[in-house]
């Protein structure tokens, strides 16, 4: 551990804070955090925490997330050009415009939305739980934003729906090409293919399986396999290095996000020193955007 990764945990200590971090972070990022995550384990992690501050190591829906589910806390993004694009791709005006087309339609919000979408929402999900999430409601039709790839994954599992799908998408994820796998596969003939349902169908085709971040690490630690092409955010690769030692890992070289990477150990140690960038919402907002939020926790803990 280096200079100003020591300087960051006392001063963790100092704020009686706790840093969470989502598993695209940098990997010194990551090494720093006390609870690294998918989209839904942060979700719950938030609800848990005691200390008096979060630093968010993600990307500003996520921040917002634990602001709503956590309100008393004070909560850090470390840097605020940590933005999600496909978040940015739904807004409340073209949302509402979108139910007014389809009156009586429940929608159903990936966890990639802003706070005031959410608000507009029935139920969020992650792509840990959108399936679940899809299946369990009673309707025939269901408005799901802003992700149209995990849409139509979550679309392959509920054949007797249909989904409304909004045409956002993750911009790291389609950059996913079939034939970068392909090429993978040549050269490692041996490895598991593994992605993230945020990819384009015909890439989940391609794939052995398709799983949220957390998935794939439990898959990869409880498989028999020694290699893995690992088809979501290179920086992916860190933690599983850490969690399956002794297996191999081959990142997609176009698998890059840049939002996720914005925040740094300068960032992160600037942020707690300052108490700077926090995550203000109003109580409306908060109170509208948390409901489809446990809805979703709720779900989960019925498992």
């Amino acid at each position: 551990m280096n200079a100003l990764q020591e300087e960051i945990l006392q001063l963790k200590k100092d704020k009686n804070a706790v840093i969470l971090g989502h598993n695209y972070q940098r990997k010194e990022v990551q090494d720093i955090c006390d609870f690294l995550g998918d989209s839904y384990g942060l979700s719950v992690q938030a609800t848990k925490v005691e200390a008096d501050m979060i630093v968010f190591c993600g990307v500003d829906f996520m921040a917002e997330s634990a602001k709503i589910l956590n309100p008393q806390k004070t909560v850090l993004l470390p840097n605020l050009k940590s933005m999600c694009p496909m978040a940015a791709m739904v807004d409340v005006e073209g949302l509402r415009g979108f139910k007014a087309e389809n009156p009586g339609v429940p929608v159903v919000s990936y966890v990639n939305t802003s706070a005031a979408v959410k608000g507009e929402t029935d139920i969020c999900c992650t792509s840990a739980n959108a399936v679940k999430i899809v299946r369990s409601l009673p309707d025939e039709k269901i408005i799901f934003v802003p992700d149209s790839n995990l849409g139509l994954y979550v679309q392959r599992y509920v054949k007797d729906k249909e989904m409304l799908l909004w045409a956002g998408y993750c911009p790291t994820h389609v950059d996913i090409h079939l034939d970068a796998l392909k090429e993978l596969k040549s050269t490692h003939p041996d490895a598991e293919v593994l992605v993230h349902p945020e990819c384009t169908p015909d890439v989940i085709d391609f794939a052995d399986f398709a799983y949220s971040t957390e998935g794939i690490i439990r898959h990869v630690v409880s498989s028999p396999r020694k290699e893995f092409i690992i088809g979501t955010e290179a920086n992916m690769n860190h933690r599983l290095r850490k969690e399956a030692p002794g297996k191999m890992f081959y990142a997609v070289d176009a698998a890059i996000c840049p939002n996720m990477r914005e925040i740094t150990l300068e960032n992160v140690r600037d942020s707690l020193l300052r108490s700077q960038h926090k995550v203000e919402l109003s109580d409306e907002v908060i109170a509208k955007a948390r409901v489809p939020l446990e809805r979703m926790l709720e779900a989960g803990r019925q498992d």
